[in-house]
């Protein structure tokens, strides 16, 4: 099997409405709506994977279930990693198997996203409870594209995930606990 990579960024917007009007400015066309993502993230106690810098991440979607494994985040412009995943029956099952075996939650996280395509792009509207962004992923050329057609240069790129934009924005924005979820995703518009 050859080696899978996930190449992406991450840009910053005041608000969904403008992150959605630049996108669809940038030419892309909606190829999945917004529906709520519930990720949890798994490790042993003694933290073996967050050592290796990897990630084993169980992502719920409504009837859809995937589990995914990442692999350590390569230096340079992008973030640019191995990523291995599959689609699963019951996300839930799968939680308490690998539970079963040892591992635990040790971060979860909710969004609200909605999928976009471009020319050599995935492109994604995350809305979060630390904010709004776009996650651009694909091509180093389609990426470097599309963000230029957002506004953005470099300068602007987020390569860190979504636990270390939490740890950073989390006292400011008044979470109290270990996790970045909404207060009542059913009331989130």
């Amino acid at each position: 099997m050859a080696e899978s990579l996930e190449r992406e960024i991450k840009l910053r917007f005041a608000a969904p409405d403008e992150a959605r009007a630049a996108v669809l400015a940038a030419g892309a066309r909606l190829f999945r709506p917004r529906r709520l993502q519930d990720d949890a993230l798994f490790d042993t106690d003694d933290e073996a994977l967050r050592r290796q810098r990897s990630v084993l991440r169980v992502r719920r979607e409504g009837e859809r279930s995937a589990l995914t494994f990442k692999g350590p985040v390569r230096p340079g412009p992008m973030k640019l990693r191995e990523e291995l995943e599959t689609g699963v029956a019951d996300g839930a099952v799968l939680s308490l198997v690998l539970e079963r075996l040892g591992l635990r939650v040790w971060f979860r996280y909710q969004k609200y996203r909605e999928e976009y395509a471009a020319e050599g792009v995935v492109i994604a509207v995350d809305e979060t409870p630390i904010g709004t962004f776009v996650e651009v992923e694909g091509t180093e050329q389609g990426i470097s594209k599309t963000a230029a057609a957002l506004g953005r240069t470099r300068s602007d790129y987020i390569l860190e995930s979504y636990h270390a934009l939490f740890l950073k924005n989390r006292e400011a924005l008044g979470f109290r606990g270990a996790h970045m979820v909404f207060d009542d995703p059913d009331r989130i518009t």
